[in-house]
């Protein structure tokens, strides 16, 4: 079993795990507007559902702390990702007990799916009812219960591996395998957010794809967004087996440099073992002294600011990582397949550049932690000016009938009664944008030899109001595509910047507490992000996105999803909330710089007054002496 006691092969099995593990958090993200339009989930809603696995996770992880010293690290690892592994298999579970996914609104799926003007209603009572008993009631618990064990799995997988492998590594090799380890995690996403995009180009009923005479571009498609679940599962399934075999106490990497580390840092060796107190502590001990414990913790200026600089830091990749899919689907009039594409094909890629960059620049300069606190203020201050300009990159919203903009006939709209569960746009000759074909007036649609629908024509409500009047199927856009090349290319180059604090504040963090405290520390940090940025900041992100909601879908009788947002509210508010979290990254990074040289200046001083002290004390030796010879001389003499 000598591979398992290799701490290079640790390396590489958990970053296969946590890059299965982050998957699924990539692909949930990026079919979450799917998920969202298909069960008729607001923003909001759908925020919490992403965050709701930071629910388990944060109860539990105070325990780590705990646990982490007394018990058997990698097979905990490997039994929290089973666990995970099982909630994944459930979140996919309400495709199977839910009923085939009803694309037309009128209740039949084959009939009236154009939903052309009519004299009088005809939706279907049943449906509602089968609508309301199949699927409302029992589909987002589910969500959140498979969210719960996928949060509670994950509890010990980062904390247990880190310590692990910064406890079983050289001092100069830790950076390097963390830096791989967070760059290789970073992947996960992207795989997920890429899968998805391959997935959702399937319907969501895949037996129904050759039945159906739309694509992925119309308004009306849902792709499958639970086959990439059933997929991710298996994966993190495969990737526990391995921490079964691995020992509880692994031999240490041969270390042969000496340190050459500043003293003035206060950077803690590990080399010799020591004993940790909380071993000797019961649980129930535990739990009484804990709040002393996390106070004597946070005590510690810098390990409190740079946790709250990486707070700031998550809470923003939080909401985006969550929402920038749907940002970019609304703005640029993009499908939710290619969106999810340039998120894991730019934006995550990205990312993992700067990690891996920041952990090389790390260990090639073998920056100290004031050098470290100072590259990290540097490159988020760099980042802010790379994200402000994302504010002015976007697109107006377009004209849509009796929302923003008035039709020019509305007597003659009224003739047709239209189902307000339908969510069938269409763009008029004059670029108006209707919610159907009804909507629009139309009576007659013209479909072409393989029986798909080129336009729609005898549209009362177009402005011509003439026999010649006519939309054509899909929304009208923005016409302001062309923005999106740039807009991605900076916002990639932010996530660049920002990436190369992250090896260097994971660091700063192991080298300033004490070894007995390193997984108590870790444990408080994850703790940290979960509570006050993975846990409420896809729900901000969420809620701010809906109050720039214009019009909300119906599904019987019910609100369901938003269908159009007012795109320049929804660019400002989902943005500022960007800008907002790099500055406070900024801001708690520049205090973390301020209070090391403050310290520095500090030590440096206290040095100088001792070997002031010394050299008096010197001086004042040979005084005693001088004047203890001259003494003896004049005695001598004087005898």
């Amino acid at each position: 079993m000598g591979l398992f006691n290799n701490i290079k092969f640790f390396v590489l099995c958990h970053g296969m795990l946590q890059l299965a593990q982050l998957m699924v958090s990539g692909y949930l993200k990026g079919s979450i507007t799917t998920i969202e339009k298909r069960y008729g989930f607001s923003s909001q809603k759908s925020g919490l559902l992403a965050a709701f696995n930071e629910v388990g996770n944060t109860v539990l992880i105070v325990f780590v702390s705990f646990f982490g010293s007394r018990v058997h690290r990698p097979r905990c690892i490997g039994i929290g990702a089973l666990f995970a592994s099982l909630g994944v298999f459930l979140i996919a579970l309400p495709h199977f007990i839910g009923g085939d996914y009803d694309y037309t609104g009128s209740g039949s799926n084959g009939k009236n799916n154009s939903s052309l003007c009519l004299s009088e209603k005809e939706v279907s009572n049943q449906t509602c009812d089968q609508e309301n008993g199949d699927e409302r009631l029992g589909v987002y618990p589910i969500f959140l219960l498979g969210q719960l064990l996928l949060g509670i799995g994950g509890v010990p997988i980062q904390p247990f591996g880190i310590s692990y492998i910064d406890d079983y590594s050289k001092k100069r090799n830790s950076p390097f395998y963390l830096g791989i380890l967070f760059a290789v995690t970073v992947i996960g996403p992207a795989f997920g957010y890429i899968m998805a995009s391959f997935m959702l180009r399937f319907f969501v009923d895949i037996r129904k794809m050759n039945e159906i005479i739309f694509n992925n571009k119309d308004a009306k498609w849902v792709g499958a967004w639970w086959l990439g679940f059933l997929v991710a599962g298996t994966i993190l399934f495969l990737t526990s087996l391995p921490y079964m075999f691995f020992p509880r106490k692994m031999t240490k990497e041969e270390n042969i440099e000496v340190s050459a580390e500043p003293s003035s840092e206060k950077i803690i060796e590990d080399k010799i073992p020591k004993t940790d107190a909380m071993k000797d502590l019961s649980l129930t001990e535990f739990l009484k002294s804990f709040p002393n414990i996390l106070m004597r913790t946070l005590r510690n200026p810098i390990y409190l600011l740079v946790v709250l600089a990486q707070v700031n830091l998550a809470a923003m990749v939080a909401g985006l990582a969550t929402f920038m899919p749907k940002f970019i689907q609304k703005q640029f009039t993009q499908t939710a397949s290619n969106s999810a594409m340039m998120i894991g094909g730019l934006n995550i890629p990205s990312a993992m550049l700067g990690i891996m960059i920041g952990g090389v620049i790390l260990r090639r300069l073998s920056l100290s932690v004031k050098s470290s606190a100072l590259m990290s203020t540097t490159v988020v201050l760099i980042s802010i000016f790379f994200a402000i300009p994302l504010l002015f990159l976007g697109c107006p919203t377009q004209r849509i009938f009796d929302i923003n903009h008035i039709g020019v006939k509305p007597d003659q709209c009224t003739l047709c009664s239209c189902s307000t569960d339908v969510f069938n746009p269409v763009c008029s000759s004059d670029g108006v944008e209707f919610r159907s074909p009804c909507h629009a007036g139309c009576r007659v649609e013209i479909k072409s030899e393989t029986n798909e629908i080129k336009n729609y024509t005898d549209c009362a409500c177009v402005a011509s109001g003439t026999s010649l009047s006519y939309a054509t199927p899909g929304p009208c856009g923005n016409g302001c595509a062309n923005r999106l090349i740039p807009f991605m290319i900076l916002s990639s180059l932010t996530c660049f910047v920002a990436s190369l604090s992250h090896t260097p504040s994971f660091m700063m963090i192991l080298r300033t507490v004490t070894p007995q405290d390193k997984s108590f520390a870790l444990g408080i940090q994850f703790m940290l992000f979960r509570v006050l940025a993975f846990l409420p900041s896809p729900v901000l992100y969420g809620h701010a996105i809906d109050t720039t909601c214009i019009k909300w879908g119906e599904k019987c009788e019910r609100r369901t999803s938003c269908i159009y947002y007012d795109l320049d509210l929804f660019r400002h508010r989902f943005l500022g909330l960007q800008i907002f979290f790099i500055c406070g990254g900024f801001v708690s990074f520049l205090l973390t710089f301020l209070v090391l040289r403050k310290l520095n200046s500090t030590q440096q001083q206290d040095d100088q007054d001792n070997d002031k002290s010394k050299h008096e004390d010197r001086e004042m030796k040979d005084v005693k002496q001088l004047l203890s010879s001259s003494n003896g001389q004049n005695t001598q003499q004087s005898v």
